[in-house]
């Protein structure tokens, strides 16, 4: 089918696919959603390069991770060229108006995954982004309590706070700035940020980098990147709730659950977009920098061998293609060692997401910290030896 969006063709190809099994939404009301919270979908990502996450074969498979443009796109698609530490380059899709944001998702883009620049200057970030990352767990309490710190935070340093649920476990907080700095120094006033949280709500909240060292929330401050991208405003995510911006006084009963392609469509048009202020409330960081320069830098994390030393007594059980098979290498390992099993606390399994070439890969290890020490079982050879990189 073809739409008529902006003046431009948008093709829709296979508009009955089902992209999401579990509720049986399918590809054409994926498009449906985005077209009613257009508006404020676009203004998360509009004049931002972004990176295609792509389910082809719906939710329930992995998705891959395109940052440069198809070579076959429509001539009025825009791309510009991103530079990334590692020294590559991509022309990466910019979205400056609904067609192009529907194209996106033709090509199986679920959520919109937008860098923190516009594509007029790709040096100089416009938004801090603070990224409140649960530890299994944790309650939604906690997230929330921990959101209204941030909030504080922000605005005792100058800055508009902008609340949204995250779609997923977590939830996000947003900071409009001017674009004035760099890379490196938004990621510092965001670091800066995240210390002072865990120093006014250290019972709940931590800015600690080793996921093994964390407890609580994380308030994840290396979202501000270089390389880095957030779901954005009114992204569908995976787990089929939708990234909702939210008024701060909605923020303490909120509830992710409540947030979802068939409640979100009538709560826009009842209240409109709770961000539509953002652009023009852009602060300045000169106050968290200063912050950031008063509580000097972190102690010096132990090494051994030329590589950091690990403060806890970790173990590695496998890496995995998928999810899936990751954890069940993990019940593999579970099933050889129960008693060590019963005492671990859900925080001490670490499942990490690792970003490949072109999609997400999985590592699981546990930490023993709860272990006696003389029943702490051995590095043994890994359930799931899967090696992202073979071939490279």
């Amino acid at each position: 089918m073809t739409l008529e969006v902006d003046g431009r063709e948008v093709k829709i190809t296979s508009p009955e696919r089902v992209v999401f099994p579990r509720t049986g939404h399918t590809k054409l009301d994926l498009v449906s959603f985005y077209r009613v919270v257009g508006e404020g979908a676009l203004r998360g990502v509009a004049d931002r390069p972004v990176i295609l996450k792509r389910f082809v074969h719906g939710v329930d498979q992995e998705a891959f991770f395109q940052k440069r443009a198809p070579a076959k796109r429509p001539a009025w698609i825009e791309v510009v060229e991103l530079s990334y530490p590692s020294g590559r380059t991509a022309d990466e899709v910019v979205i400056r108006d609904l067609a192009t944001l529907l194209w996106t998702v033709n090509l199986g883009c679920v959520d919109l995954n937008p860098h923190p620049v516009r594509a007029g200057d790709l040096d100089h970030p416009d938004e801090l982004r603070i990224d409140l990352d649960p530890v299994p767990g944790v309650t939604w309490e906690q997230i929330v309590r921990t959101a209204f710190v941030a909030r504080d935070v922000l605005e005792e340093h100058g800055l508009t706070a902008w609340p949204k649920t995250s779609g997923s476990r977590g939830f996000h907080v947003y900071a409009r700035i001017e674009p004035r700095w760099a890379f490196r120094e938004v990621r510092l006033a965001a670091e800066a940020v995240a210390r002072e949280v865990e120093r006014r709500a250290p019972e709940i909240a931590t800015s600690r980098w080793w996921k093994e060292e964390r407890w609580g929330v994380f308030v994840d401050y290396n979202q501000n990147a270089r390389d880095r991208t957030v779901a954005s405003a009114y992204s569908v995510r995976p787990t089929g709730l939708v990234s909702t911006p939210l008024r701060w006084d909605e923020v303490a009963a909120c509830r992710p659950e409540d947030f979802t392609m068939a409640s979100v469509p009538d709560r826009y048009a009842e209240l409109g977009d709770p961000w539509a202020g953002m652009d023009g409330a852009a602060g300045v960081l000169d106050p968290l920098l200063e912050l950031a320069e008063a509580q000097g830098p972190r102690p010096a994390q132990p090494k051994g061998e030329g590589r950091r030393k690990p403060t806890m007594p970790l173990i590695e059980i496998a890496r995995a293609q998928t999810r899936d098979e990751a954890m069940a290498g993990f019940e593999r390992w579970k099933a050889r060692h129960p008693d060590v099993a019963r005492l671990l606390r859900p925080a001490d399994v670490l499942v990490d997401g690792m970003r490949g070439r072109s999609s997400v890969w999985f590592r699981i290890r546990v930490n023993l910290q709860h272990v006696p020490e003389a029943e702490r079982p051995e590095q043994e050879p890994l359930e799931v030896d899967y090696d992202p990189w073979r071939g490279r």
